[in-house]
């Protein structure tokens, strides 16, 4: 397939669940690469946004490539799910949430088959990106209907870090794997267009390759930040100790920052690994006691010290990482629902993310005794901490 080539369907490529983090960003570089795309999806709200050429959040580098594809005709936004019928490539970009027991809602990814499927066509290649439960791509066959040569079925999981997708979509190898060869040789060929390096695997390696990276991060970051645990209760500086650990000495380069360990994947994805190895992921689950704990020592620390049904408390940075408004499964809301429950009061500050209930970062740091930085944000930096203020800062990004 060429930039060029002349096709059938009216749309190269349609992206189901295409206004999200994952399908939006993706579906822009195809079009950017000129091929004709439609994004599908049922937010109203967020379709309106992209019509008019505005990013319906933060994705770097995004917004002039979006205004270029709608002026040049190459994206489509629709919330028909007809759609699906007219486009060559099919592209799955759902999100896969976990329940309230930490297993992987998989009736609810495979539902969406069910709808699709009458619209869906055998000379169609259906590319799934989101993270699946493994064996979720013989179970689509099933609903489908008919034999693994009746449908081209590919698994091309995304591993973008969110708010960088565009960068990412065109440095990073992209993993490339199917249910036949020529469902692996058509989605190379898609995204040979934009990624420099194709990886071709079996669907059940695409399938560890993602839910074994998230794990990975997950795991490091708890340990990073069961360290951080230890040196505080040992009265040491953590940030000095990593700063020593890692200077010059290359074994221990990648150990990250302490910090809350949140979003909509990797606690996901390392539960998903748990519950597919029988809950004998022993790993995966000491490092969800430790990140999700993570909130609940920084308060007995303080109540050690302080009584916490006087004293104002601040957060600086309520979305799940820096830079970016995405607040999924941000922690520092569940400090604040702890240090609520303890008595304190709470002020909630955040340079991107919005809300009514939100004060200034100047309000903030005049009038909390205690200000913890929930996330990094790159503004935060500069920030003047007012005499006789206790600050909390995991991540040592705040100049003392």
């Amino acid at each position: 397939m060429s930039k060029k080539s002349k096709s059938r369907f009216p749309f190269d490529v349609v992206v189901i669940g295409g206004l999200g983090h994952v399908g939006l960003p993706l579906g822009l570089i195809f079009a950017k690469e000129g091929l004709k795309t439609c994004l599908t999806d049922i937010d109203s709200v967020k379709a309106g946004l992209v019509k008019r050429g505005i990013m319906p959040f933060i994705e770097y580098g995004a917004q002039p490539i979006l205004k270029n594809v709608l002026k040049n005709g190459k994206l489509a936004v629709s919330l028909d799910l007809k759609s699906v019928s007219k486009g060559k490539y099919i592209i799955i970009a759902l999100g896969t949430p976990i329940d309230e027991y930490l297993n992987p809602k998989t009736r609810v990814f495979l539902e969406i088959f069910l709808k699709l499927k009458k619209y869906l066509r055998r000379d169609q290649v259906i590319i799934v990106r989101s993270t699946v439960y493994p064996h979720t791509c013989q179970q689509i066959l099933k609903i489908l209907g008919g034999s693994a040569n009746s449908w081209r079925i590919a698994y091309c999981p995304e591993r973008i870090v969110q708010g960088y997708a565009v960068k990412e979509l065109e440095e990073l190898p992209q993993i490339v794997s199917g249910m036949t060869a020529e469902a692996v040789d058509e989605a190379a060929k898609l995204f040979g267009l934009i990624s420099p390096k194709i990886i071709k695997t079996s669907i059940e390696e695409a399938e560890l390759v993602k839910l074994f990276s998230n794990s990975w991060r997950y795991i490091q970051f708890a340990v990073t930040n069961q360290f951080y645990m230890i040196a505080r209760d040992f009265g040491v500086d953590y940030n000095k100790v990593r700063q020593a650990m890692t200077e010059g000495y290359g074994r221990t380069a990648t150990l990250p920052t302490a910090g809350f360990a949140a979003g909509p994947c990797l606690l996901k994805d390392t539960m998903q690994l748990v519950a597919f190895s029988s809950d004998n992921f022993v790993l995966g689950h000491a490092a969800m006691l430790v990140n999700e704990g993570l909130p609940n020592f920084l308060v007995n620390k303080l109540r050690q010290k302080h009584d916490l049904s006087k004293t104002k408390i601040g957060i600086l940075g309520m979305t799940f990482k820096a830079d970016i408004d995405d607040i999924r499964d941000s922690l520092s809301y569940k400090l604040g629902k702890i240090l609520r429950f303890h008595g304190a009061k709470v002020y909630y500050s955040d340079e991107f993310a919005k809300d009514c209930t939100f004060v200034s970062k100047e309000k903030l740091l005049k009038s909390s005794d205690i200000i913890i930085i929930g996330v990094p944000h790159s503004a935060y930096k500069v920030l003047k901490i007012p005499r006789g203020k206790k600050v909390i800062d995991l991540w040592g990004i705040v100049k003392k």
